[in-house]
């Protein structure tokens, strides 16, 4: 996979994402910045952050990612490796459905995902050393470009969705005590039933976590 590196970016998904449209990408590629200013979070909020903490997008061509991946469920996916990776780090870190690294009861990162002509774009961000976006610090020794390698390693190996989420399924139970978005609205995880495609049934509405 062909790495861009760059000392600052407003956003490193953005800035993927323009290369892509602008048919500058052909083939994988990821991007990281040292930081970033006007990273895109979960609901279109922002994700900012200094020096010191993780900020990298990637692009994959599909036919790279496995058959019986569901689309909705991507952000999933691509955060799994990741959670494993940190997990290492300190135990107490966990996904959040469908789309939050967190550590115990605070969130540290997350990963936002979308489809653009035929390429899986994801961006994902994580507070390693500093609390510059009010959220919670992993506070671990590892750089983000080696964490990068770490995960794209991982990512590489392309494990089969119904893998990943035989694992997940298990994790999923930590989220009953959380609230998601739906729409304007909130909706409590407590009594949620995770589909096999990772979308959630809730009060007999299937909802899925595109992003």
């Amino acid at each position: 996979m062909e790495i861009l590196s760059f000392d600052s970016l407003p956003s490193t998904q953005r800035y993927l994402t323009e290369a892509i449209r602008r048919g500058e990408i052909g083939g994988p590629t990821a991007v990281i910045a040292g930081e970033q200013t006007d990273g895109i979070g979960s609901r279109d909020n922002r994700w900012e952050g200094g020096r010191g903490n993780f900020f990298a997008s990637f692009a994959l061509p599909e036919p790279m990612l496995p058959e019986d991946l569901p689309p909705q469920s991507a952000s999933i996916y691509f955060a799994w490796p990741m959670r494993e990776i940190l997990a290492e780090q300190d135990p107490e870190v966990w996904l959040k459905w469908p789309n939050d690294l967190y550590r115990g009861e605070k969130k540290i990162g997350g990963v936002v995902t979308h489809r653009l002509q035929n390429f899986y774009v994801a961006g994902i961000g994580v507070n390693l050393k500093k609390n510059e976006n009010s959220f919670e610090a992993l506070e671990t020794e590892l750089t983000p470009m080696i964490l990068l390698d770490m995960y794209l390693t991982r990512l590489e190996k392309a494990p089969e969705w119904k893998r990943i989420f035989r694992k997940y399924r298990l994790e999923f139970e930590k989220s009953r005590r959380f609230e998601v978005h739906v729409g304007a609205e909130l909706k409590s995880l407590k009594n949620a039933h995770i589909m096999e495609d990772g979308s959630l049934m809730i009060d007999q509405e299937r909802i899925v976590g595109a992003r």
